[in-house]
C-alpha cells in the first residue's frame, strides 16, 4: 500500500498538516523539520499527488519556459542549455516541473497567451526577444508571475528582469588586453541591433576613450565571409588592430582559423578574447581567453526570482545584472 501523509507525520513525529505545509511550501517550517520530512518521504517512497495538490492550492506546480521559435539553434545553443539546466534544478527543489514552449511572433504569441489565459502554469520565464508590450500587459492583467531573461530595450518598472552585465564584460575585456600590452583592440559583434550587443559596444568604447584610443571600431561579423574580409583588412593594415574581442566562441574560432590561414600568429601578433567560456574556449589552439558569462547562474537567479513572485505576489519588481570575470589563457599571453 502506498505511503500517505499520515505515515510521514507518524514517522517524523509531527502533525499531518505540518507535512502538508512542507510539501506545498505554504508556511515557514524549520529547515531541520523539512529535512526530516523529506528524508521520511524518501525512505517511505512517498510521492505527492500533484493533481490533488493543485485542487487544494489552486496551483499547477508547473512553470513555463518560453524559447524563441525563430532561433532554430535554441536547443543546441550552450547558453540556452546551461540556463535551462539551472532553471530545471531550481524548479525540482521547489516541487515544480518545467514546461518548455515555443514562442512565435508570427502567431502573435499564441503559445504563451494560452498558458496565461488557461492558467496552465504558475509563472513564466521568457527571453527578452520574446517580450512584447501586449504580452507583458496580458501577464500583468492576469497576475501571472513572470521574469524576463535579458535587459529590455525600454525599462518597465512593473516587470522583473535579469541579465549578464554586458557593458562591464566589454570593459573588462579591453582592460585585460591593454594590461597585456595590446594597444588597439577592436570589437566583433554578431549584430549591433540587440540590446546586449549595444551594451557591449558602449562598454568597449567607454574604456577605449578613457585610454585615449583614437578610433574604437565595432564590426558586425555574422558570417564566414565577413570574418575573412576583416582578417584580410587587418593583415593588410587597412584595419588597425592588434587584438580582437569576439562576441562568442564561434566567431573567435572563425577569426583564429582565418588568422592562421594568413600566417598571422596568435597571441604574438594578434590577441584574441571572447565572451563566454562555452562551448569551445579552452579547447581551441591556442586556448582562448574569455569574458566568463555564468549562464547557469543566470538561469538559476531567473528561477529564484520567479519563485519569489509565486510565493509573494506583492513583492516589488526588480532588475539585476550578474557580474562577469576574465579567464586569461594563451590567446592573450603576448
Amino acid at each position: 500500500m502506498a505511503a500517505t501523509i499520515k505515515d510521514i507525520a507518524k514517522k517524523v513525529g509531527v502533525s499531518p498538516s505540518t507535512v502538508s505545509r512542507v510539501i506545498n511550501g505554504t508556511a515557514s517550517i524549520s529547515e531541520e523539520t523539512k529535512r526530516k520530512i523529506h528524508q521520511a518521504m524518501k525512505e517511505l517512497d512517498y510521492h505527492p499527488n500533484s493533481f490533488a495538490r493543485s485542487l487544494v492550492n489552486g496551483n499547477t506546480f508547473i512553470i513555463g519556459l518560453v524559447i524563441d521559435a525563430g532561433n532554430s539553434d535554441s536547443f543546441s545553443n550552450a547558453f540556452f542549455v546551461r540556463s535551462v539546466s539551472a532553471i530545471e534544478t531550481v524548479a525540482q527543489t521547489k516541487g515544480y516541473n518545467v514546461l518548455i514552449t515555443n514562442d512565435s511572433s508570427s502567431e502573435n504569441n499564441n503559445a504563451v497567451k494560452n498558458l496565461v489565459l488557461e492558467r496552465k502554469v504558475d509563472g513564466i520565464i521568457l527571453p527578452v526577444q520574446c517580450m512584447t508590450q501586449e504580452l507583458v500587459e496580458l501577464m500583468l492583467n492576469h497576475q501571472i508571475p513572470f521574469v524576463v531573461m535579458g535587459e529590455p530595450e525600454q525599462h518597465n518598472q512593473k516587470i522583473f528582469w535579469i541579465d549578464m552585465d554586458n557593458a562591464e564584460g566589454a570593459r573588462l575585456a579591453v582592460e585585460h588586453l591593454l594590461s597585456q600590452n595590446y594597444k588597439c583592440p577592436i570589437l566583433l559583434a554578431e549584430s549591433q541591433e540587440t540590446i546586449f550587443e549595444k551594451k557591449r559596444s558602449a562598454g568597449y568604447i567607454e574604456v577605449c576613450r578613457r585610454h585615449q584610443i583614437a578610433h574604437p571600431m565595432v564590426f558586425a561579423c555574422d558570417s564566414d565571409e565577413k570574418v575573412r574580409v576583416l582578417t584580410e583588412q587587418i593583415a593588410s593594415g587597412a584595419v588597425q588592430a592588434d587584438s580582437v574581442i569576439c562576441a562568442n566562441n564561434i566567431i573567435a574560432f572563425k577569426v583564429l582559423r582565418a588568422l592562421k590561414n594568413k600566417g598571422i600568429n596568435v597571441p604574438e601578433s594578434i590577441g584574441i578574447i571572447a565572451f563566454d567560456n562555452y562551448p569551445l574556449a579552452e579547447y581551441l589552439e591556442p586556448a582562448l581567453s574569455v569574458v566568463d558569462i555564468d549562464t547557469y547562474k543566470l538561469g538559476e537567479q531567473a528561477a529564484n526570482i520567479l519563485f519569489g513572485q509565486i510565493r509573494d505576489k506583492q513583492v516589488t519588481p526588480s532588475s539585476a545584472l550578474i557580474p562577469t570575470q576574465i579567464i586569461a589563457r594563451e590567446s592573450t599571453g603576448k
